[in-house]
């Protein structure tokens, strides 16, 4: 707290800044006078370009000093247009909470945020494209043309659409090699099959395609037996559909499916479909 001596220094220096004329000691914020507390204090009032009267430019500089001081000593400072404190002092109250601010210094090392980049401009944000399903047609292998690979890849295909395991393909390769060579064969006593896109044709009942099933049978119509991957699904449900097939040898599952007037051939083509199976897995 100021001394009296002290606290009648400021005063008198503040009471010759309020003392220009008899309405500014009455009034020294009058309504119509800007708010000096909201004009010189406030940051947010500082705009650029601001112009002041001159004749108050002296005021608000010693209104500031006077402050300054009072907040410096934890006191107050009563203002009076007499030279002297009056009855009635004008208090400034000096606690007024100084504000906090982050030097600059303090943000020189400080990371900031990376901006947004956009997918092109980011590695890590690139999009990869999915890489397509090869076209390509599989490599022939085991001696057999494309045609053959072809059908082979599609039973291969079937199987694993399925969830059939390496053996199931192999007693249905077997099969396709015995019965057709593995190609989707028409048959001259059926005509509606010679309509229908075949590699070859033969004469034996009313047999058609890869696997030789026959519509009369109840295998299904000309059009879908015309189809491989029809016919590879036709017979892979009739295998899985016999009890045991996958402790019997590969031969007899086969004839048990196909019910062959030669059972014992299909075993004569393991170690070909072996070689065709594994070099499409």
């Amino acid at each position: 707290m100021f001394t009296e001596d002290v606290a009648g220094a400021f005063t008198d220096a503040a009471a010759g800044v309020f003392t220009e004329n008899a309405q500014d000691v009455a009034q020294p914020w009058r309504a119509a006078g800007p708010d000096m507390y909201t004009t010189d204090w406030a940051p947010r009032r500082h705009r650029r370009g601001r112009r002041r009267a001159r004749g108050r430019a002296g005021r608000t500089v010693s209104i500031l000093l006077v402050v300054s001081a009072a907040v410096a000593g934890g006191g107050y400072v009563a203002l009076s247009g007499t030279g002297r404190p009056a009855g009635t002092p004008i208090t400034l109250d000096a606690a007024i909470e100084p504000r906090t601010s982050i030097p600059p210094a303090a943000n020189r090392n400080r990371p900031r945020p990376a901006a947004s980049a956009s997918p092109s401009e980011s590695p890590s944000a690139t999009v990869r494209k999915a890489t397509p399903k090869s076209t390509r047609p599989p490599q022939p292998v085991a001696g057999l043309n494309q045609t053959q690979m072809n059908n082979a890849a599609v039973i291969v295909q079937v199987a694993r659409e399925m969830g059939l395991p390496r053996r199931a393909m192999l007693v249905a390769m077997m099969t396709g090699l015995q019965e057709s060579s593995l190609r989707n064969l028409a048959n001259t006593t059926v005509p509606a099959s010679l309509d229908r896109p075949h590699e070859g044709d033969g004469a034996n009942f009313d047999s058609l395609g890869v696997f030789q099933q026959r519509p009369s049978q109840g295998w299904g119509t000309v059009a879908q037996l015309m189809s491989p991957r029809y016919a590879a699904k036709a017979f892979y449900e009739k295998l899985i559909d016999i009890a045991g097939w996958e402790s019997r040898s590969l031969g007899d599952a086969a004839q048990a499916v196909q019910r062959s007037a030669l059972p014992d051939a299909y075993a004569d083509h393991q170690d070909r479909a072996e070689k065709v199976v594994d070099a499409l897995l």
